[in-house]
């Protein structure tokens, strides 16, 4: 129960503090909405987001590493003793495991190398990003030489680590594509719907960085729910009331990334077989989240002086 309670606490924040961005602009484009349009979002898009979006995607993630299992049983896996049914998601982990954990490195990468941010680690940051141009190739080797090693263990374990890859630059694409939809939308004058079926994309994108990176701290998915589902909660109230004393936190982005790259490698770890106690990906992030966050206070009050 201690454990199932750490594991749920980790998944909050780090669904939360990885999806301020996604508070961010939906906050933005809900400022240009009628009011009628914001409380429909606002009240079926927080039942879209949590009981649709995260609900569906960690079955649908396990049925697509599980083809063998049928919907009736995916669905009723995690609360059913069927031997069979457990078999089947145990062998299957190291290749979801390593598909996650690729795709979570990638996100981590482009972030360090290419993407503008408040320097929380000056050197480091500053180093990578000056080298951005070497982004495709760092992350092309890094996955040659996790496809090589995933195909010592098995054939599929080498499709996921590709798979993992693929995922990124889907979504990326989808993530660079509402950039500049965002831009037009908020200065354009377009339908309240255009808006809203907008920001449910974004929603559904942003998702699926957070259940991928639910599966480095447990395969259990009533705590993947739970978890996500109360930082997705927690994203609706940031949206609604405080995003700008939020945005004023300047560093957790950066904690959100580098607790990104922790669960990248625990899970690519993991899909290896190696025993990494259920305890570091939660510990980890509560860590790493927490030092960004007392960082930006930091920043906040020198401001402030």
């Amino acid at each position: 129960m201690l454990s199932a309670i750490f594991t749920i606490i980790g998944l909050s924040l780090f669904e939360a503090v990885s999806s301020v961005d996604n508070a961010i602009i939906n906050a933005e484009v809900l400022s240009t909405m009628g009011a009628k349009a914001r409380r429909w979002f606002l009240t079926w898009g927080i039942f879209i987001a949590v009981f649709i979006v995260r609900g569906v995607l960690p079955f649908a993630i396990i049925w697509a590493f599980n083809t063998g299992l049928s919907a009736k049983q995916v669905f009723t896996a995690a609360w059913s003793s069927d031997p069979v049914v457990h078999a089947s998601i145990e062998r299957s982990a190291p290749i979801l495991l390593v598909a996650g954990g690729v795709f979570l490195l990638f996100l981590f990468l482009h972030w360090l190398f290419l993407e503008d941010k408040k320097l929380g680690l000056p050197r480091t940051e500053k180093f990578f990003m000056a080298k951005g141009v070497w982004f495709y190739a760092c992350v092309s080797i890094l996955l040659s030489i996790i496809a090589w090693f995933a195909l010592k263990e098995s054939s599929l374990m080498g499709f996921g680590a590709v798979v993992g890859s693929s995922l990124f630059f889907i979504t990326h694409g989808f993530k660079q594509n509402a950039e500049a939809q965002e831009k037009k939308l908020l200065g354009s004058a377009q339908s309240d719907l255009s808006k809203l079926f907008f920001l449910e994309i974004i929603d559904t994108t942003f998702s699926i960085d957070g259940v991928l990176g639910a599966f480095a701290f447990t395969l259990s998915v009533p705590l993947i729910l739970l978890g996500n589902g109360l930082g997705a909660v927690l994203v609706r109230e940031l949206t609604i009331r405080n995003i700008e004393n939020i945005k004023k936190y300047v560093y957790l982005k950066n904690g959100a990334m580098y607790s990104i790259l922790v669960l990248g490698i625990v899970m690519i770890a993991h899909s290896f077989g190696a025993n990494i106690p259920e305890y570091v990906s939660p510990l980890s992030t509560i860590v790493i989240i927490s030092y960004f966050f007392w960082k930006s206070k930091v920043e906040l009050k020198l401001l402030r002086a």
